[in-house]
């Protein structure tokens, strides 16, 4: 996934977009280059947070913001039969592979069902939040989700191979 810097002049939509895939080649950019092992290390104890969990986390996270919310589709979650977000932590057993292969596929269906949105005016109930939420606040959201992370992802990296930057 390439990373490409936002554009300093775009419209809303555009802007947004751009934000949500910089930080989504960002995550990508934190894994390149290590092994399975590597990415599954939990690598500042006690925590056992580790890269390929977090990339599972967000291909959860991409599926029930658009394919769930706003596609409004009845949809399982990848890694668990009990709706539990918590369980694409647990990346113990999975591969880079796997892993990626689920984010990508979650991804391509979050940029379709974003494209086909009207507007940023679209609105969709949210059931966990019991109100109505536009999809422009869902991609700031996202936005929000994967810039949190991928700070979580910079001292993860770090603690594995010593490689710094954004």
């Amino acid at each position: 996934m390439e990373r490409i810097s936002p554009p300093l002049t775009g419209n809303e939509r555009e802007t947004l977009r751009a934000y949500l895939d910089y930080h989504r080649a960002t995550l990508a950019m934190k894994c390149e280059g290590l092994d399975d092992e590597q990415l599954r290390r939990a690598a500042s104890p006690p925590s056992t947070l580790s890269l390929l969990g977090l990339v599972r986390h967000m291909a959860e996270v991409e599926r029930h913001w658009f394919r769930r919310v706003l596609d409004g589709r009845d949809l399982p979650h990848l890694w668990s039969d009990d709706h539990d977000f918590q369980a694409a932590y647990d990346a113990s057993g999975s591969t880079r592979d796997e892993a990626f292969a689920a984010w990508e596929n979650e991804v391509a269906h979050s940029r379709r069902i974003e494209a086909a949105a009207g507007s940023l005016d679209v609105t969709v109930h949210v059931p966990g939040w019991e109100k109505e939420a536009s999809l422009r606040l869902l991609m700031l959201h996202l936005i929000h989700e994967y810039a949190r992370h991928n700070g979580h992802a910079d001292f993860l990296r770090e603690a594995v191979d010593g490689t710094t930057g954004a």
